[in-house]
């Protein structure tokens, strides 16, 4: 039995006409996914959780990371404010209703950008397509969820923290000597990021922020 049998469907698929970037990026995406996942239990960088960054780092090869940096803190900002004003006005709304209302508000500002462009004559932000623009507009549930449930300065932290690691992960997904060496080897590098998976699900120990973090208490015994 052919143990390549992965890197020869991949070489079919794309001799057929399916575009190699699409392949790449679903390669990369668990291996990206596990570095996220590796920041968090090994490193303590938490953000929100795994989707929400990865999918930043896809918007960021869509669009670019200066662009997708400006709408996420856009929409960002643009959410947060809704919040604070539904509060003020005390408008007692349920969960999805606040959530409609805010995303109702968050897809009139991304517009407003939109129909801005033209003034602004950023060039990126002219050519932009719906996908990114989509992606970003549905991760505010997210964000919206952490500032329900936790303080503003939490949720400021959290969006930093999940930035970071969307810059990093998107480093990982438009490094060409590694997108290369990931389209040759298919099986191992899905069978490696299984096992690293399953290894970073049995570890208990501290965070390397959390030595740091507790590092009096650490050195006082």
């Amino acid at each position: 039995m052919d143990i390549f049998f992965l890197k020869h469907a991949i070489d079919s698929s794309i001799a057929s006409g399916v575009p190699e970037n699409t392949i790449v990026l679903l390669l990369l995406l668990p291996i990206v996914a596990t570095i996220i996942a590796a920041s968090r239990q090994i490193i303590g960088i938490r953000g929100f959780g795994i989707f929400l960054p990865a999918a930043l780092s896809i918007t960021f090869v869509a669009i670019g990371p200066i662009l997708g940096i400006l709408l996420f803190m856009a929409i960002v900002i643009i959410s947060t404010i809704v919040r604070i004003v539904t509060r003020k006005l005390k408008l007692k709304l349920q969960y999805l209703p606040r959530m409609a209302l805010i995303l109702w508000f968050v897809s009139l500002g991304i517009l407003g950008i939109l129909f801005a462009s033209p003034i602004i004559k950023y060039q990126p932000l002219l050519n932009v397509s719906i996908f990114p623009v989509l992606v970003l507009t549905l991760l505010v549930e997210d964000f919206t969820k952490i500032q329900l449930g936790k303080s503003f300065k939490t949720a400021t932290t959290l969006t930093t923290q999940t930035l970071i690691l969307s810059l990093i992960s998107y480093l990982f997904l438009t490094y060409q000597p590694f997108q290369k060496l990931v389209l040759l080897n298919p099986e191992i590098a899905l069978l490696s990021t299984f096992v690293i998976d399953i290894v970073l699900g049995k570890y208990l120990g501290l965070r390397f922020l959390e030595y740091y973090r507790f590092r009096k208490l650490i050195n006082s015994k």
